[in-house]
């Protein structure tokens, strides 16, 4: 169990957690974010995890760190390192491939995999407990899929403001290269937030439902405790693109609520004119 939500955390929440991140006009400058999420539960810090994500031209990148421990270990307890890259197809971000390394109390994984059109390909997955039982994979649970990293980066269509109710209009369908599962989000409330460094401004609120299709343990209790539970992710843009990204997660808990914000999150772009002078 704590393995599980520590990956969940990391990989899907930011663990987490959202749809095949595309943008518009902004393509042709470098995008960058950096961002230092805090880790809690009841207000108690458990933890922390860090992001980079670069958007260029032809190709981005995306990278995710993090460890939990400490307090109320059997919630949240582990370490991960994410990474993904893909290119730039007609202002649409398209991920060529994914590794992770997750180290849990009760197993350790290890995921790469390479994904053309949308589906994964050359998979490559290794744990340290491959006896246990898991709802089956199937081919079909490999296409039509987007990593959970490029999956954290949210595209608004159109020209208008980025920050509206579209951003939450969407289904995910996520594989991590064990497991399948799909992040349904609705619209929430616009809000706006403050990180002690860097952006402050305006966000949208997602609810968030969680639908585990395959690959996870049976009997996962990871799975049964977020059944129902609920969810929030709250949404903010990386400048010069029509791109947003978690700032904020909350999974509401009797015991207090699971909570990963941004302490940090620093983004900047750089106009065309200069990208192309380098």
């Amino acid at each position: 169990m704590r393995a599980d939500i520590a990956r969940f955390r990391l990989a899907a929440g930011l663990a987490a957690a959202l749809a095949l991140a595309t943008f518009g006009g902004a393509a042709r400058a470098d995008s960058r974010l950096t961002a230092h999420y805090g880790v809690s539960v009841a207000g108690l810090s458990v933890g922390k995890t860090d992001v980079e994500v670069a958007i260029g031209a032809a190709e981005y990148t995306s990278a995710a760190n993090g460890r939990a421990s400490g307090l109320l270990r059997t919630l949240v307890t582990g370490e991960g390192v994410l990474s993904t890259r893909g290119t730039v197809v007609e202002g649409r971000l398209v991920p060529a491939s994914f590794s992770a390394r997750t180290v849990g109390d009760d197993e350790t994984s290890s995921v790469t995999m390479t994904i053309e059109n949308g589906d994964a390909k050359d998979v490559t997955a290794q744990t340290s407990a491959p006896d246990a039982e898991r709802v089956a994979l199937t081919a079909d649970h490999r296409k039509g899929i987007v990593d959970p990293l490029s999956a954290l980066l949210v595209q608004v269509g159109g020209n208008g403001e980025v920050v509206t109710a579209e951003a939450c209009q969407r289904t995910l369908p996520i594989f991590d290269g064990r497991r399948r599962f799909d992040l349904a989000l609705s619209f929430k409330r616009l809000d706006r937030v403050k990180a002690a460094k860097g952006y402050a401004g305006p966000a949208v609120v997602c609810a968030v439902t969680v639908r585990a299709l395959a690959g996870h343990r049976v009997g996962s209790a990871l799975v049964k405790y977020l059944d129902g539970r609920d969810i929030e992710l709250t949404l903010a843009p990386i400048a010069g693109t029509r791109v947003l990204a978690p700032f904020r997660l909350s999974i509401a808990n009797m015991l207090g609520d699971i909570v990963v914000e941004a302490t940090a999150f620093e983004t900047s772009a750089t106009p065309a004119a200069a990208t192309a002078a380098r």
